[in-house]
């Protein structure tokens, strides 16, 4: 049935009919940008739902505030809703945590690799399974913290940056496909800054405004991806050479999973005229490959499993000139992508840039505005 937007008017989240009427699942992490989503949405008079995922039981990390999804997390999102009023549930998705982010990181890991687990949860967990639980319980749309921004466009709903440069996630979220985009909605991504998130929170009167922002991978709260990598799989941390690009034996390391490529510190190789630094790890052989600071430079980078947010097909060009991120830190880089097929492609950098790893994220941005095209993982170096 087609509703009549002149004598419903839109509500804020773009629905032709009241809050109240509007049913809206809220995930909740136990931080304080997915708090202030769910009180905001709870006082403008939606029909809200939280739902926290329990995805691992990671000991002394339940106690830790700087780590997601734990224990202290399940217990402050309870309470935000307790306070606020609308109904919480908390969902255990360990097993699939487990199975569809965990094990890849430590597989993709050892093979030399340098993973963005946090993709991969909002791709295969959050976006998948935890969305499929929101039309379960008859929601309209499903809501999150995240620093993104959905707007309507001439052909539907599009993906753009945050408004807040500092804050923008949409490195995470390049994967986030047209029906998910569809259903989603993000109500923080016009925010100024982060300082405005908390200033709801206060205002909402929220027990975690004050509380500090993640830094670390959930399952990994203190960084030490060594060590959980160990765990999950005995024996990896094998020690082996440290080799030149010619094969000559510069030194000894405990186990390639300790490395990542561009790193110079913590190499024990010192005494050297010019700095080395980690060009290639090569696990089968136990060698991690060091050379000069010029061999992390990458002009060209294959990218495959490419989410395409275009309004054209992907393919409906020989080369689209776009801007790229290949690290979440770095900030957009002028590119040219040549299409292979509709999920794989050559993207051609302007300037080369270095650290360029398989493992990680190439995604695409419009030159021309806020808006993102999607993107792909890297998957070998030049």
């Amino acid at each position: 049935m087609t509703v009549d937007a002149k004598t419903h008017p839109l509500n804020s989240l773009g629905f032709a009919k009241s809050p109240a009427d509007t049913r809206v699942v809220v995930a909740m992490s136990g931080g304080v940008d997915s708090s202030v989503v769910a009180a905001q949405l709870a006082e403008e008079g939606y029909d809200v739902v939280g739902v926290t995922l329990q995805l691992y039981d990671h000991g002394a990390a339940l106690a830790k505030k700087g780590a997601c999804c734990a224990g202290r997390d399940i217990h402050d999102a309870r309470r935000v809703a307790q306070e606020m009023g609308f109904p919480h549930y908390v969902l255990d998705y360990e097993n699939i945590f487990k199975d569809a982010v965990i094990d890849e990181f430590a597989d993709s890991y050892l093979a030399g690799a340098t993973p963005v687990p946090c993709i991969r949860c909002n791709e295969r967990v959050k976006f998948k399974d935890l969305l499929a639980t929101a039309k379960d319980l008859e929601a309209d749309c499903m809501a999150t913290g995240h620093y993104i921004q959905r707007k309507m466009g001439e052909n539907g709903a599009e993906l753009h940056s945050a408004a807040d440069a500092n804050r923008d996630q949409s490195y995470f979220l390049f994967s986030t496909t047209q029906e998910q985009l569809d259903y989603l909605r993000f109500p923080l991504g016009h925010l100024p800054s982060k300082a405005e998130t908390r200033a709801l929170a206060a205002k909402f009167g929220l027990p975690v405004a004050d509380k500090p922002d993640s830094q670390d991978i959930c399952f990994v709260p203190d960084g030490n991806y060594a060590a959980i990598i160990e765990k999950l799989r005995p024996g990896a941390a094998e020690p082996g050479d440290i080799v030149d690009v010619d094969g000559n034996v510069l030194g000894q390391h405990k186990g390639v999973l300790h490395y990542t490529v561009g790193q110079r510190r913590g190499l024990g190789i010192g005494g050297l005229a010019d700095p080395l630094y980690v060009v290639k790890l090569d696990v089968e052989a136990k060698h991690v490959i060091v050379g000069p600071k010029e061999m992390l430079a990458t002009r060209v980078v294959p990218v495959r499993e490419i989410n395409w947010l275009g309004d054209e097909d992907l393919t409906s060009r020989k080369e689209w000139h776009v801007m790229v991120k290949v690290r979440s830190t770095r900030p957009p880089r002028d590119a040219i992508i040549r299409p292979i097929s509709a999920t794989e492609a050559e993207v051609e950098l302007v300037v080369p840039e270095e650290g360029v790893s398989p493992g990680q994220a190439c995604v695409f941005y419009d030159p021309d505005s806020s808006r993102i095209f999607g993107g792909g993982w890297i998957w070998k170096g030049n």
